[in-house]
């Protein structure tokens, strides 16, 4: 399947709880780079290594200026203990609807167990002006997302 989001389209806004029940909107970050991370599933190996090296790493986004945004089809509940669990500093928002990842091209239609509707793990660098930069969807859950080539996108937007 391929990406139906391409590289200087406008981002589709949305609006997504996050972990702490408040409600989060894409366009609440005009003006700022936006680094989305979709991810199948919380507490699963792969998104764990993603998720904990972003954290790590969280210096490169903030000397970006961008906001970091995880986001995955469990329900807030689930992301807020796994947040907590593996002490992640940007906030984690729940497509339980699957509403975002299905309009950014992002769902498996089988997943691991017969489950449908899991986000695939993807990453979407959106500029100050609302428009899309870097565009990866990953149609292997072990893989990971090219952070070096994610990391050079945002430095050429400053």
């Amino acid at each position: 399947m391929s990406i139906s989001l391409q590289v200087g389209q406008q981002a589709p806004d949305f609006t997504l709880f996050n972990s702490e029940k408040q409600k989060v909107s894409l366009s609440d970050y005009k003006g700022k780079n936006v680094l989305l991370l979709f991810f199948p599933q919380a507490f699963t190996g792969t998104c764990t290594k993603e998720l904990c090296s972003t954290r790590d790493n969280i210096a490169l986004y903030n000397q970006a200026n961008a906001q970091v945004f995880g986001i995955s089809v469990d329900s807030i509940f689930t992301l807020a203990r796994y947040k907590e669990d593996q002490q992640l500093n940007f906030p984690l928002l729940s497509d339980f609807n699957k509403n975002v990842s299905t309009e950014y091209g992002t769902l498996y239609d089988t997943f691991v167990f017969d489950m449908r509707g899991v986000s695939k793990r993807s990453a979407f660098v959106i500029d100050k002006a609302g428009i899309i930069r870097y565009a990866e969807v990953l149609e292997t859950a072990s893989d990971l997302p090219d952070f070096a080539a994610i990391q050079k996108t945002l430095t050429t937007l400053n």
